[in-house]
């Protein structure tokens, strides 16, 4: 059986990689490999609805289903929350830093220079 994590994983990147709205059958025909219930996904649409990572509208008489943010954007927005959890947010900071790639540290140095 698929990990609940993995299947609301597999749903949402659904959701990032179309352009536009979709409907629980299509989001269903988009997992290739999967043979799941259309009422299984909506289950994980409805529980990543809660969670605010998608929201839902009227179409008709079915709902569609996009995500609220980009990819990115939920990615950044993660790593906020998990920042915001640190009894010592320097200290997080320079861990991270010190456990990321070179390449990772040009792209940090980059964004800085941004801001």
């Amino acid at each position: 059986m698929v990990g609940r994590g993995e299947l609301e994983r597999a749903v949402v990147d659904v959701l990032w990689d179309t352009a536009g709205p979709m409907t629980a059958r299509a989001v269903t025909e988009a997992l290739v490999g999967r043979d799941l219930a259309v009422t299984t996904v909506l289950t994980v649409l409805s529980r990543l609805e809660s969670k605010g990572v998608v929201r839902r509208a009227r179409d008709g008489r079915a709902h569609t289903y996009e995500a609220v943010s980009g990819r990115e954007e939920h990615t950044a927005d993660l790593m906020r929350q998990v920042l915001d959890t640190a009894g010592d947010r320097d200290d997080a900071l320079a861990r991270f830093v010190g456990s990321v790639t070179p390449e990772d540290i040009e792209a940090l140095r980059r964004a800085l220079g941004e801001r």
